[in-house]
């Protein structure tokens, strides 16, 4: 067993986010946004437009997850509806963020596999993910690719950040039978 399995399997918790953690994911995510590439946000949002958004996932019965290293976040993901048009229902799309000094250690892997468990619970049919800066991002695309999610689109260009043009990846994954059956 290698360092990065006991790593995962004695240190790392995954579980619903609770409403005081919502002051380590305001950190970590500004960390994100003021240093990495793939938030496309330029200003960091408050802790309470955090306890806003965290709110607005748990109303849609959506789910919202912490990895904890020995008690402390270090990570997060999420889902929200794709869009509000009714026509969308049955597609979701994640987020996904772990901080920078805990990386390449599978915490990825433990969060958007539990969300997706957990979102294959729910009626959705498509799981979506928009990958920031996609072709700059490579350990994004490989946990995403990891986890049965395929390349769907390129968006060219539509973010401008700190100086410079940046795409998307647009990814996509099947939820319980995808397409492949009438939605109940």
């Amino acid at each position: 067993m290698s360092a990065v399995d006991v790593l995962n399997s004695v240190d790392i918790e995954v579980r619903d986010a609770l409403p005081d953690d919502v002051y380590a994911i305001a950190g970590l995510y500004a960390w994100h946004v003021l240093n990495g590439r793939a938030s496309f946000e330029e200003v960091p949002p408050s802790v309470e437009e955090m306890r806003e958004r965290m709110g607005n996932v748990a109303a849609q019965d959506l789910p919202w997850l912490v990895a904890l290293y020995r008690g402390v976040v270090v990570g997060y993901c999420y889902a929200t509806q794709y869009r509000p048009r009714p026509a969308y229902r049955f597609t979701i799309e994640e987020s996904i963020y772990v901080d920078t000094t805990m990386t390449g250690r599978g915490i990825g892997s433990r969060l958007l596999s539990q969300l997706i468990a957990r979102c294959e619970q729910g009626p959705w049919r498509q799981l979506l993910a928009v990958v920031g800066d996609g072709h700059n991002n490579p350990g994004s695309l490989r946990l995403h690719q990891q986890q049965g999610f395929e390349v769907a689109g390129r968006l060219r260009s539509v973010g401008y950040k700190k100086g410079d043009w940046r795409d998307t990846l647009i990814m996509q994954r099947a939820l319980n039978d995808g397409d492949w059956t009438l939605p109940e």
